[in-house]
Protein backbone atom coordinates (compact mmCIF):
# COMPACT_ATOMS: atom_id res chain seq x y z
CA UNK A 1 0.00 0.00 0.00
CA UNK A 2 2.56 2.03 1.20
CA UNK A 3 4.67 1.59 -2.64
CA UNK A 4 1.06 2.34 -4.46
CA UNK A 5 0.59 4.99 -2.36
CA UNK A 6 3.93 6.61 -3.28
CA UNK A 7 3.72 5.70 -7.37
CA UNK A 8 0.39 7.52 -7.27
CA UNK A 9 1.82 10.69 -5.99
CA UNK A 10 4.64 10.53 -8.28
CA UNK A 11 2.38 10.26 -11.21
CA UNK A 12 0.05 12.77 -10.25
CA UNK A 13 3.20 15.47 -10.05
CA UNK A 14 4.81 14.78 -12.84
CA UNK A 15 2.50 16.41 -16.36
CA UNK A 16 0.78 14.71 -18.63
CA UNK A 17 2.73 15.38 -21.32
CA UNK A 18 5.96 14.61 -20.13
CA UNK A 19 4.77 11.14 -19.28
CA UNK A 20 2.79 10.62 -22.88
CA UNK A 21 6.42 11.79 -24.50
CA UNK A 22 8.06 9.13 -22.80
CA UNK A 23 5.65 6.56 -23.50
CA UNK A 24 6.24 7.43 -27.05
CA UNK A 25 9.75 7.14 -27.26
CA UNK A 26 9.28 3.37 -25.48
CA UNK A 27 6.92 2.04 -28.03
CA UNK A 28 8.72 3.67 -31.31
CA UNK A 29 12.23 2.02 -29.71
CA UNK A 30 10.37 -1.27 -29.74
CA UNK A 31 9.04 -0.79 -32.84
CA UNK A 32 12.55 0.36 -34.32
CA UNK A 33 14.51 -3.26 -32.85
CA UNK A 34 11.23 -5.47 -33.92
CA UNK A 35 11.66 -3.82 -37.71
CA UNK A 36 16.04 -4.79 -37.35
CA UNK A 37 15.10 -7.97 -36.29
CA UNK A 38 12.98 -8.64 -39.68
CA UNK A 39 14.74 -7.14 -42.28
CA UNK A 40 18.02 -8.94 -40.81
CA UNK A 41 15.64 -12.27 -41.07
CA UNK A 42 15.06 -11.09 -44.99
CA UNK A 43 18.39 -10.68 -45.47
CA UNK A 44 19.45 -13.62 -44.78
CA UNK A 45 16.94 -15.56 -47.17
CA UNK A 46 17.83 -13.04 -50.07
CA UNK A 47 21.33 -13.84 -49.46
CA UNK A 48 20.58 -17.33 -49.86
CA UNK A 49 18.74 -16.72 -52.53
CA UNK A 50 21.74 -14.78 -54.20
CA UNK A 51 24.10 -17.59 -53.38
CA UNK A 52 22.17 -20.11 -55.25
CA UNK A 53 21.44 -18.20 -58.16
CA UNK A 54 25.50 -17.04 -58.42
CA UNK A 55 26.06 -21.16 -58.33
CA UNK A 56 26.52 -21.12 -62.36
CA UNK A 57 29.44 -18.41 -62.03
CA UNK A 58 31.13 -20.27 -59.21
CA UNK A 59 31.13 -23.66 -61.44
CA UNK A 60 32.36 -21.73 -64.63
CA UNK A 61 35.05 -19.99 -62.34
CA UNK A 62 35.97 -24.12 -61.25
CA UNK A 63 36.50 -24.59 -65.36
CA UNK A 64 38.48 -21.69 -65.51
CA UNK A 65 41.23 -22.68 -62.20
CA UNK A 66 40.66 -26.34 -64.09
CA UNK A 67 42.23 -24.89 -67.43
CA UNK A 68 44.78 -23.09 -65.55
CA UNK A 69 46.42 -26.69 -64.38
CA UNK A 70 46.13 -28.40 -67.31
CA UNK A 71 48.41 -25.72 -68.39
CA UNK A 72 50.62 -26.62 -65.91
CA UNK A 73 49.86 -30.34 -65.63
CA UNK A 74 51.26 -33.01 -67.94
CA UNK A 75 48.28 -34.10 -69.91
CA UNK A 76 47.35 -37.81 -70.66
CA UNK A 77 44.56 -37.93 -73.54
CA UNK A 78 42.51 -40.69 -74.60
CA UNK A 79 41.03 -41.81 -78.24
CA UNK A 80 37.62 -44.25 -78.21
CA UNK A 81 36.72 -45.57 -80.94
CA UNK A 82 32.48 -44.34 -81.94
CA UNK A 83 31.64 -48.44 -82.06
CA UNK A 84 32.13 -49.11 -78.65
CA UNK A 85 31.73 -52.61 -79.70
CA UNK A 86 34.96 -54.27 -79.29
CA UNK A 87 38.14 -53.39 -77.35
CA UNK A 88 41.43 -52.98 -79.78
CA UNK A 89 44.19 -51.44 -78.10
CA UNK A 90 45.14 -49.94 -81.54
CA UNK A 91 44.16 -47.97 -84.61
CA UNK A 92 44.68 -50.98 -86.86
CA UNK A 93 41.70 -54.02 -86.80
CA UNK A 94 44.53 -55.98 -88.87
CA UNK A 95 46.68 -58.43 -86.09
CA UNK A 96 49.62 -58.51 -88.51
CA UNK A 97 53.06 -56.72 -88.22
CA UNK A 98 53.37 -54.36 -90.85
CA UNK A 99 55.55 -51.56 -92.05
CA UNK A 100 54.41 -47.96 -91.34
CA UNK A 101 55.62 -45.99 -94.84
CA UNK A 102 52.51 -45.36 -96.79
CA UNK A 103 50.02 -46.04 -94.37
CA UNK A 104 47.34 -43.00 -92.61
CA UNK A 105 44.94 -43.62 -89.78
CA UNK A 106 42.35 -41.80 -87.97
CA UNK A 107 41.89 -42.01 -84.49
CA UNK A 108 38.18 -41.76 -83.31
CA UNK A 109 36.81 -40.55 -79.99
CA UNK A 110 33.64 -41.14 -78.49
CA UNK A 111 32.60 -38.41 -76.37
CA UNK A 112 32.12 -39.05 -72.79
CA UNK A 113 28.42 -39.44 -71.78
CA UNK A 114 27.33 -35.87 -70.94
CA UNK A 115 25.47 -35.59 -67.49
CA UNK A 116 22.81 -32.44 -67.45
CA UNK A 117 24.38 -31.93 -63.77
CA UNK A 118 27.18 -29.32 -62.52
CA UNK A 119 27.22 -31.15 -59.14
CA UNK A 120 29.01 -34.41 -61.39
CA UNK A 121 31.24 -32.22 -62.81
CA UNK A 122 32.69 -30.45 -59.66
CA UNK A 123 32.80 -34.06 -58.11
CA UNK A 124 34.77 -35.17 -61.01
CA UNK A 125 37.00 -32.53 -60.77
CA UNK A 126 37.13 -32.62 -56.55
CA UNK A 127 37.86 -36.82 -57.02
CA UNK A 128 40.87 -35.67 -59.03
CA UNK A 129 42.10 -33.19 -56.71
CA UNK A 130 41.83 -35.31 -53.73
CA UNK A 131 44.31 -38.00 -55.25
CA UNK A 132 46.78 -36.01 -55.67
CA UNK A 133 45.14 -34.16 -58.93
CA UNK A 134 45.97 -37.03 -61.72
CA UNK A 135 44.22 -34.78 -64.09
CA UNK A 136 42.89 -35.86 -67.62
CA UNK A 137 41.30 -34.34 -70.49
CA UNK A 138 38.73 -36.83 -70.12
CA UNK A 139 37.73 -35.03 -66.97
CA UNK A 140 37.65 -31.59 -68.55
CA UNK A 141 35.97 -33.00 -71.87
CA UNK A 142 33.08 -34.23 -69.41
CA UNK A 143 32.91 -31.27 -67.61
CA UNK A 144 32.95 -29.26 -71.01
CA UNK A 145 30.57 -31.59 -72.45
CA UNK A 146 27.91 -31.49 -70.05
CA UNK A 147 27.45 -27.85 -69.70
CA UNK A 148 26.18 -26.12 -72.98
CA UNK A 149 24.35 -23.48 -71.75
CA UNK A 150 27.84 -21.99 -70.76
CA UNK A 151 29.56 -19.50 -73.68
CA UNK A 152 28.19 -18.85 -76.43
CA UNK A 153 28.75 -20.67 -80.58
CA UNK A 154 30.83 -19.16 -83.24
CA UNK A 155 31.65 -19.34 -85.75
CA UNK A 156 34.65 -21.26 -86.79
CA UNK A 157 38.08 -19.50 -86.83
CA UNK A 158 40.05 -22.34 -87.98
CA UNK A 159 39.08 -25.54 -90.15
CA UNK A 160 40.15 -29.07 -91.50
CA UNK A 161 39.52 -28.14 -95.52
CA UNK A 162 41.27 -31.60 -96.77
CA UNK A 163 42.09 -33.88 -98.04
CA UNK A 164 40.12 -37.11 -97.57
CA UNK A 165 41.66 -39.77 -96.83
CA UNK A 166 44.64 -37.96 -95.67
CA UNK A 167 44.57 -38.02 -91.39
CA UNK A 168 42.28 -35.30 -90.99
CA UNK A 169 39.99 -37.56 -88.84
CA UNK A 170 43.38 -38.66 -86.81
CA UNK A 171 44.57 -34.33 -86.33
CA UNK A 172 40.97 -33.17 -85.34
CA UNK A 173 40.55 -35.94 -82.62
CA UNK A 174 44.57 -34.99 -81.93
CA UNK A 175 43.29 -31.51 -81.09
CA UNK A 176 40.70 -32.28 -79.49
CA UNK A 177 42.69 -33.31 -76.33
CA UNK A 178 43.93 -29.91 -76.35
CA UNK A 179 41.32 -27.91 -73.69
CA UNK A 180 41.40 -24.36 -75.51
CA UNK A 181 40.04 -26.35 -78.69
CA UNK A 182 36.15 -26.99 -79.44
CA UNK A 183 35.49 -29.06 -82.63
CA UNK A 184 32.37 -30.13 -84.28
CA UNK A 185 32.73 -34.09 -84.75
CA UNK A 186 30.90 -35.14 -87.31
CA UNK A 187 31.38 -33.14 -90.99
CA UNK A 188 29.17 -30.58 -91.24
CA UNK A 189 29.64 -29.97 -95.07
CA UNK A 190 27.91 -26.59 -94.79
CA UNK A 191 30.37 -24.57 -97.51
CA UNK A 192 29.74 -27.58 -100.12
CA UNK A 193 26.23 -29.19 -99.49
CA UNK A 194 23.95 -26.87 -96.87
CA UNK A 195 25.41 -23.57 -98.11
CA UNK A 196 22.22 -22.34 -98.87
CA UNK A 197 21.21 -22.99 -95.03
CA UNK A 198 22.67 -19.82 -93.63
CA UNK A 199 25.30 -18.81 -91.50
CA UNK A 200 23.03 -19.39 -88.45
CA UNK A 201 22.34 -22.68 -89.24
CA UNK A 202 26.02 -23.23 -89.63
CA UNK A 203 26.86 -21.07 -86.42
CA UNK A 204 23.96 -23.29 -84.45
CA UNK A 205 26.58 -26.57 -85.28
CA UNK A 206 29.18 -25.52 -83.62
CA UNK A 207 30.10 -26.27 -79.73
CA UNK A 208 29.40 -23.74 -76.76
CA UNK A 209 32.90 -21.73 -76.21
CA UNK A 210 34.34 -19.93 -73.22
CA UNK A 211 36.54 -16.83 -73.63
CA UNK A 212 39.47 -17.74 -75.03
CA UNK A 213 38.70 -20.93 -76.66
CA UNK A 214 39.00 -21.86 -80.55
CA UNK A 215 36.02 -22.93 -82.41
CA UNK A 216 36.97 -25.42 -85.36
CA UNK A 217 35.65 -28.29 -87.49
CA UNK A 218 36.13 -29.94 -90.60
CA UNK A 219 35.40 -31.29 -93.78
CA UNK A 220 37.64 -32.48 -96.13
CA UNK A 221 35.58 -31.88 -99.74
CA UNK A 222 36.21 -28.41 -99.34
CA UNK A 223 39.78 -28.61 -100.43
CA UNK A 224 38.56 -29.59 -103.83
CA UNK A 225 34.93 -27.73 -104.34
CA UNK A 226 35.26 -24.92 -106.74
CA UNK A 227 33.36 -22.28 -104.67
CA UNK A 228 34.57 -23.04 -101.13
CA UNK A 229 37.27 -20.62 -101.18
CA UNK A 230 35.17 -17.67 -101.76
CA UNK A 231 31.73 -19.05 -99.63
CA UNK A 232 35.00 -19.34 -96.49
CA UNK A 233 36.62 -15.90 -97.44
CA UNK A 234 33.01 -14.19 -97.48
CA UNK A 235 32.29 -15.51 -93.80
CA UNK A 236 36.15 -14.98 -92.41
CA UNK A 237 39.20 -13.34 -94.33
CA UNK A 238 41.30 -13.97 -91.49
CA UNK A 239 40.38 -17.67 -90.97
CA UNK A 240 42.78 -20.31 -90.43
CA UNK A 241 43.29 -23.27 -92.72
CA UNK A 242 44.55 -26.57 -92.21
CA UNK A 243 45.14 -28.91 -94.86
CA UNK A 244 46.50 -32.64 -94.52
CA UNK A 245 48.21 -33.92 -97.29
CA UNK A 246 49.34 -37.76 -98.10
CA UNK A 247 51.55 -39.11 -101.19
CA UNK A 248 48.44 -38.95 -103.72
CA UNK A 249 48.97 -42.67 -105.07
CA UNK A 250 48.36 -44.10 -101.22
CA UNK A 251 45.82 -41.40 -100.80
CA UNK A 252 44.13 -42.85 -103.72
CA UNK A 253 44.12 -46.51 -102.89
CA UNK A 254 42.96 -45.78 -99.61
CA UNK A 255 40.15 -43.96 -100.95
CA UNK A 256 39.16 -46.43 -103.46
CA UNK A 257 39.61 -49.50 -100.55
CA UNK A 258 36.76 -47.18 -98.47
CA UNK A 259 34.55 -47.40 -100.91
CA UNK A 260 34.99 -51.02 -102.35
CA UNK A 261 33.87 -51.91 -98.82
CA UNK A 262 30.72 -50.19 -99.60
CA UNK A 263 30.30 -51.46 -103.02
CA UNK A 264 31.85 -54.63 -103.63
CA UNK A 265 30.98 -55.10 -107.18
CA UNK A 266 32.63 -51.78 -108.04
CA UNK A 267 35.32 -52.48 -111.28
CA UNK A 268 38.95 -52.74 -110.31
CA UNK A 269 41.46 -50.00 -108.98
CA UNK A 270 43.08 -50.80 -111.71
CA UNK A 271 40.47 -50.36 -114.35
CA UNK A 272 39.28 -47.21 -113.05
CA UNK A 273 42.67 -45.36 -113.16
CA UNK A 274 43.66 -45.93 -116.72
CA UNK A 275 41.13 -44.84 -119.89
CA UNK A 276 43.91 -46.64 -121.67
CA UNK A 277 46.39 -49.31 -119.32
CA UNK A 278 48.35 -49.88 -122.61
CA UNK A 279 48.97 -46.66 -123.69
CA UNK A 280 49.44 -45.67 -119.75
CA UNK A 281 46.81 -42.91 -120.12
CA UNK A 282 45.48 -42.06 -116.38
CA UNK A 283 41.81 -41.24 -116.14
CA UNK A 284 42.74 -38.09 -114.26
CA UNK A 285 38.57 -37.36 -113.90
CA UNK A 286 38.16 -40.45 -111.37
CA UNK A 287 37.60 -38.49 -108.22
CA UNK A 288 39.80 -40.78 -106.75
CA UNK A 289 42.82 -39.46 -108.55
CA UNK A 290 42.08 -36.10 -109.30
CA UNK A 291 41.77 -35.41 -105.39
CA UNK A 292 45.45 -36.01 -105.15
CA UNK A 293 46.49 -33.03 -107.70
CA UNK A 294 47.15 -30.72 -104.43
CA UNK A 295 48.46 -28.45 -106.63
CA UNK A 296 45.35 -27.90 -108.80
CA UNK A 297 43.29 -27.59 -106.06
CA UNK A 298 45.45 -24.93 -103.74
CA UNK A 299 45.57 -22.21 -106.84
CA UNK A 300 41.77 -22.04 -105.67
CA UNK A 301 42.51 -21.58 -102.44
CA UNK A 302 45.78 -19.15 -103.10
CA UNK A 303 42.98 -16.39 -104.81
CA UNK A 304 42.10 -15.59 -101.54
CA UNK A 305 43.88 -16.47 -99.05
CA UNK A 306 47.43 -16.02 -98.39
CA UNK A 307 50.21 -18.94 -97.40
CA UNK A 308 50.00 -17.59 -94.25
CA UNK A 309 46.81 -18.39 -92.98
CA UNK A 310 47.26 -21.99 -94.82
CA UNK A 311 49.07 -24.94 -92.76
CA UNK A 312 50.22 -28.18 -94.13
CA UNK A 313 50.21 -31.35 -92.45
CA UNK A 314 52.29 -34.34 -93.85
CA UNK A 315 49.68 -37.64 -93.03
CA UNK A 316 52.92 -39.48 -93.38
CA UNK A 317 54.66 -37.63 -90.56
CA UNK A 318 51.21 -37.73 -88.59
CA UNK A 319 51.83 -41.35 -88.18
CA UNK A 320 55.69 -41.59 -87.86
CA UNK A 321 56.14 -38.61 -85.32
CA UNK A 322 52.57 -36.95 -84.35
CA UNK A 323 54.03 -35.16 -81.62
CA UNK A 324 56.07 -32.77 -83.86
CA UNK A 325 53.24 -32.45 -85.96
CA UNK A 326 51.05 -31.31 -83.61
CA UNK A 327 53.82 -28.91 -82.21
CA UNK A 328 53.63 -26.98 -85.54
CA UNK A 329 49.94 -27.61 -86.11
CA UNK A 330 49.33 -25.60 -81.92
CA UNK A 331 51.53 -22.91 -83.13
CA UNK A 332 49.92 -22.17 -86.27
CA UNK A 333 46.92 -22.10 -84.49
CA UNK A 334 48.27 -19.52 -81.45
CA UNK A 335 47.60 -22.82 -78.74
CA UNK A 336 50.10 -23.20 -75.58
CA UNK A 337 51.71 -26.44 -76.62
CA UNK A 338 49.61 -28.64 -74.17
CA UNK A 339 49.24 -32.14 -76.40
CA UNK A 340 53.09 -33.24 -77.25
CA UNK A 341 54.83 -36.47 -77.65
CA UNK A 342 53.60 -37.23 -73.97
CA UNK A 343 50.05 -37.98 -75.35
CA UNK A 344 51.35 -40.72 -77.78
CA UNK A 345 52.73 -44.62 -77.83
CA UNK A 346 53.51 -46.75 -80.57
CA UNK A 347 51.70 -50.06 -81.13
CA UNK A 348 54.20 -52.03 -82.32
CA UNK A 349 51.37 -54.53 -83.20
CA UNK A 350 49.33 -52.70 -85.17
CA UNK A 351 51.86 -50.50 -86.42
CA UNK A 352 50.30 -47.42 -85.59
CA UNK A 353 50.15 -44.43 -82.60
CA UNK A 354 47.44 -44.29 -80.11
CA UNK A 355 46.83 -42.04 -77.49
CA UNK A 356 47.54 -42.99 -74.30
CA UNK A 357 44.30 -42.74 -71.35
CA UNK A 358 44.21 -42.29 -67.95
CA UNK A 359 45.63 -44.85 -66.15
CA UNK A 360 42.59 -45.29 -64.39
CA UNK A 361 40.24 -46.26 -67.29
CA UNK A 362 40.84 -49.26 -68.88
CA UNK A 363 43.22 -50.32 -72.09
CA UNK A 364 43.22 -47.45 -75.10
CA UNK A 365 41.77 -47.86 -77.69
CA UNK A 366 41.99 -46.04 -80.49
CA UNK A 367 39.99 -46.97 -84.16
CA UNK A 368 36.77 -48.49 -85.11
CA UNK A 369 36.39 -50.83 -87.75
CA UNK A 370 35.79 -48.28 -90.38
CA UNK A 371 39.83 -47.38 -90.44
CA UNK A 372 42.54 -49.89 -90.84
CA UNK A 373 41.14 -51.81 -93.92
CA UNK A 374 43.40 -53.35 -95.54
CA UNK A 375 44.38 -52.31 -99.31
CA UNK A 376 43.84 -54.24 -101.87
CA UNK A 377 46.61 -55.93 -103.56
CA UNK A 378 47.88 -53.00 -106.40
CA UNK A 379 49.37 -54.23 -109.63
CA UNK A 380 53.25 -52.53 -108.71
CA UNK A 381 53.46 -51.17 -112.09
CA UNK A 382 50.09 -49.65 -112.03
CA UNK A 383 51.42 -47.60 -108.68
CA UNK A 384 54.53 -46.47 -110.60
CA UNK A 385 52.94 -45.66 -113.34
CA UNK A 386 50.67 -43.38 -111.17
CA UNK A 387 53.90 -42.17 -109.44
CA UNK A 388 54.84 -40.78 -112.89
CA UNK A 389 52.05 -38.97 -113.32
CA UNK A 390 51.71 -37.07 -109.68
CA UNK A 391 55.36 -36.52 -110.10
CA UNK A 392 55.55 -32.99 -112.08
CA UNK A 393 52.02 -32.23 -109.84
CA UNK A 394 53.86 -33.01 -106.72
CA UNK A 395 56.83 -30.58 -107.86
CA UNK A 396 54.60 -27.99 -108.82
CA UNK A 397 52.36 -28.67 -105.09
CA UNK A 398 56.16 -28.74 -102.87
CA UNK A 399 56.78 -24.83 -105.20
CA UNK A 400 53.94 -23.66 -103.72
CA UNK A 401 53.75 -24.43 -100.17
CA UNK A 402 57.83 -23.97 -100.28
CA UNK A 403 57.54 -27.36 -98.35
CA UNK A 404 59.06 -30.96 -100.12
CA UNK A 405 57.03 -33.92 -98.77
CA UNK A 406 59.73 -36.14 -100.92
CA UNK A 407 57.15 -38.09 -102.42
CA UNK A 408 59.24 -39.53 -105.07
CA UNK A 409 61.71 -40.90 -102.87
CA UNK A 410 59.35 -42.74 -101.17
CA UNK A 411 60.04 -46.77 -102.01
CA UNK A 412 56.44 -48.56 -103.37
CA UNK A 413 55.28 -50.96 -101.03
CA UNK A 414 53.15 -54.14 -101.85
CA UNK A 415 49.41 -52.66 -101.57
CA UNK A 416 48.74 -55.80 -99.76
CA UNK A 417 50.43 -54.52 -96.65
CA UNK A 418 49.29 -50.97 -96.67
CA UNK A 419 46.08 -49.76 -94.93
CA UNK A 420 44.08 -46.89 -94.09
Amino acid sequence: MAFWSSTTIFTSKVPRKILFMFTLSLSVTYLFYSLVSCYTSLQFSAQENYVYQGRPVTEETTFMTLRGKLYSTSLQGEFIERTGTEQPTVFSTNPENAKIEGRTAEWVRTDTAPTNTIAMVHTAVMDQQHQGFSTTDSVFRTSMNSTPEYGEKKLPQAIIIGVKKGGTRALLEALRVHPDVRAVGNEPHFFDRNYEKGLDWYRDLMPSTLEGQLTMEKTPSYFVTSHAPKRIYSMAKDIKLIIVVRNPVTRAISDYTQTLSKKPEIPTFEVLAFKNRTLGLVDASWSALRIGIYALHLESWMQYFPLSQMHFVSGESLILDPAVEMAKVQDFLGLKRIVTDKHFYFNKTKGFPCLKKPEDSGAPRCLGKSKGRIHPRIDPDVIHRLHKFYKPFNMMFYQMTGQNFQWESEEIIDSQSSQD
